[in-house]
């Protein structure tokens, strides 16, 4: 028996789209698109940031509702995930969009050194996000980019603030971060199935580290996320074309593992979501 995976498409990060790819997808219809050829590769989990028109980040929840709906429409089923994340958008408006319903939203349990700046969550602000994302019935993934982040999202589990089973994305390969070293993720890995047996987990790799560590997730039985947010290219020098290229890179590998491709419906029922209307 093959084992599921599910490949979340993070189809474009924080970074102006002048300075990355061209292929970038910066507008809503852009985004809507680029995904759509992600959910026919084989993706059934979007991780959605938004710009505005001069392509700096944004948290306008008009532009999140324009992707949300567009995604809803020509991805039927698909799992839609809205980030959090602080990069260029002021703490306060960090969660604007949460009224939206997303299926999942992206949530950092604690701060830490990015290469330039300090990814600020502080305590209050965290506590803030967990009560939206519950008022509004949306399932946490929590963002592990320090390992002190995967033991305060189990004290919100025990606490009964975050809901079961949780879901966590450990994040490697940023410069003052986790390193993309798989003893770590190893390691990580055992103390969340120690502390949350019932939990289900993905990691994702930056830039060179992309598909290596795709490959590590497989193998050890996690999930896996993909996408220009967090590589650019195929293999050293090649930019990729399109997120739905990344997304056939670990479609064509998965096989190697022993791992079916999870379609929206499987996805759904992994992550403890609801499923899809009929």
């Amino acid at each position: 028996m093959t084992t599921p995976l599910i490949i979340t498409t993070a189809i474009t990060g924080a970074i102006p789209r002048k300075v990355d790819n061209p292929a970038v997808p910066v507008t809503p219809s852009e985004q809507i698109e680029s995904t759509h050829e992600a959910f026919e590769a084989g993706s059934a989990l979007v991780h959605v940031h938004v710009r505005d028109n001069q392509e700096n980040p944004s948290s306008d929840p008009e532009l999140f509702r324009q992707v949300k709906e567009g995604v809803e429409k020509h991805c039927p089923g698909m799992i839609i995930q809205l980030s959090t994340g602080g990069r260029g958008r002021e703490p306060t408006e960090r969660g604007a969009m949460l009224h939206l319903s997303p299926d999942m939203a992206s949530l950092a349990t604690g701060s830490v050194n990015f290469p330039k700046q300090i990814y600020e969550n502080p305590p209050e602000f965290i506590d803030a996000l967990v009560a939206d994302m519950d008022k509004y019935g949306v399932k946490p993934e929590i963002e592990v980019f320090d390992a002190a982040m995967l033991y305060n999202a189990v004290n919100y589990a025990k606490r009964g603030q975050i809901g079961s089973p949780l879901h966590v994305q450990f994040v490697l390969g940023i410069t003052n971060a986790l390193p993309a070293r798989r003893p770590l993720l190893e390691f990580l890995v055992s103390e969340l199935r120690e502390l949350m047996p019932d939990a289900t987990w993905s990691a994702l790799g930056t830039s060179r580290f992309q598909f290596e560590v795709n490959k590590w997730c497989m193998e050890l039985g996690g999930h896996t996320r993909t996408g220009f947010e967090d590589n650019l290219k195929i293999g050293k020098d090649r930019l990729a074309s399109s997120n739905a290229e990344l997304v056939k890179l670990v479609v064509d590998a998965a096989p190697e593992y022993n791992r079916s491709i999870a379609g929206p419906a499987e996805a759904r029922a992994i992550l403890g979501l609801r499923p899809i209307a009929a």
